[in-house]
């Protein structure tokens, strides 16, 4: 069996060029493998914590040499000698070493990195594929892709986050990539000929001045048609509200404009929308300690629609049980950083899929080449992944790796069911 003999870390960066975290883990058969971990902009209190050095001097307080410290020195030391195979024993080893509730002692940025990097040096070392390293049966998800930006993603008056395609009539990985790329193609034309501007966002999506959600959600239902698929049958649309940032002291929310509404108000909006155009998920329709109002909006819609918790749950098995009980949303946003580990991510997974939640595997608004998600969403077969649009390499390396795999798959690929 190979044995870890030495753990590396340095500093890199995103793909918002923000400093970030590497981990590389090196074997006594001369394998080695890295990871980087990615970094929020819009961000739940919940969430494992983030360690940044905070010395103006120094990226704007924006640097991790703390975190890199924690890997060359305590990590190092304390990982040496052992197999990576065993994965949890790994994992565990860096929670004790770390012994806070949220990672704030060695901070998640670098915990989570040195583990996903010994996951890929495991999987090396076997000379595995990291998806079968990972799992024991697979499928390839289904893409929500970013189209259209807004909120803390964009330079716009969008009240929504994500303007969300799924190509739901798709026939495999390749198919559901190539519907979603003639929207994309042809939104780009509608822009055009509207005088807007087709920049993107930090995921890849257009951010257009658009000052409603209708706007937008009006222009992504033409450029379905305009690449002669059906909306609702071919390609349906998912929103990420991030209700988060528009929600005030009284709770209550800006959804639609820079007028506050009751819940009660809010949901008759969703309802309206999802009558109006080709919904099919609404993700952090409410702030993340607004419990009841996610419960009301899920008994009310949740038979039709994905209610997805992402800062809600922030991939934390303790607040997933919590929604679970209370039937708070039917679906949750899987991100690794969010809670920093691999171990303690795939038990948030196995949770979910035990209560019938569709799992989301997802990236981060400051994202980087590493592809690990993609093989995570194969090997947990989850329903979908959350990666970003066509645009921007940090995005497209991750469609780019499903297309590898499912090449690889051959015969035994499938789309996962939603």
């Amino acid at each position: 069996m190979a044995k870890i003999t030495n753990v590396k870390g340095r500093q890199v960066f995103d793909s918002r060029g923000n400093p970030t975290v590497e981990a590389e883990v090196f074997l006594d058969n001369d394998i080695s493998a890295t990871a980087i971990s990615p970094s929020g902009a819009s961000t739940g209190a919940f969430e494992a914590h983030e360690l940044r050095d905070q010395d103006k001097n120094n990226f704007l307080g924006k640097s991790v040499q703390k975190a890199v410290e924690n890997i060359n020195k305590k990590i190092r030391s304390s990982l040496k000698g052992l197999d990576p195979a065993d994965q949890s024993k790994i994992d565990r080893v860096l929670l004790d070493l770390d012994g806070s509730e949220n990672k704030k002692n060695l901070g998640a940025n670098a915990t989570l990195a040195v583990s996903l990097a010994n996951s890929k040096s495991s999987a090396l070392s076997f000379k595995s594929p990291l998806y079968k390293s990972l799992g024991k049966s697979f499928s390839l998800p289904n893409p929500l892709m970013n189209i259209i930006n807004g909120g803390a993603h964009a330079d716009n008056d969008l009240k929504i986050q994500e303007f969300m395609i799924r190509p739901d009539s798709a026939k495999n990985f390749t198919d559901a990539v190539e519907k979603c790329f003639l929207v994309i193609q042809n939104l780009k034309i509608l822009l055009k000929s509207k005088k807007m501007l087709i920049n993107v966002g930090d995921e890849g999506g257009f951010a257009p001045s658009i000052n409603t959600n209708e706007e937008a959600l009006e222009l992504i239902v033409q450029a379905i048609e305009k690449a002669n698929l059906k909306p609702g049958i071919d390609i349906v649309i998912c929103l990420d509200v991030a209700a988060n940032e528009l929600m005030n002291k009284e709770g209550k929310y800006s959804i639609q404009s820079s007028n506050y509404n009751t819940v009660d108000d809010v949901i008759v909006y969703y309802k309206k929308l999802i009558s109006s155009y080709p919904i099919k998920s609404i993700e952090d329709p409410f702030a993340e300690e607004d419990w009841n109002s996610w419960k009301k909006i899920t008994s009310e819609i949740g038979k039709k629609i994905q209610i997805v918790g992402d800062d809600l749950f922030v991939t934390n098995s303790k607040r997933l049980k919590k929604g679970i009980d209370n039937k708070s949303a039917n679906s949750i946003l899987i991100k690794p950083n969010q809670i920093g580990t691999l171990t303690e991510t795939l038990e948030v997974v196995t949770m979910a899929k035990k209560a019938n939640f569709n799992t989301i595997i997802s990236h981060r608004s400051g994202d980087s080449e590493d592809t690990f998600i993609a093989d995570l969403s194969v090997a947990t077969e989850s329903s979908q992944i959350k990666t970003g649009s066509l645009a921007r390499s940090e995005r497209v390396a991750k469609y780019n790796r499903l297309l590898r795999i499912e090449e690889e798959l051959g015969n035994q690929a499938k789309m996962a069911k939603i």
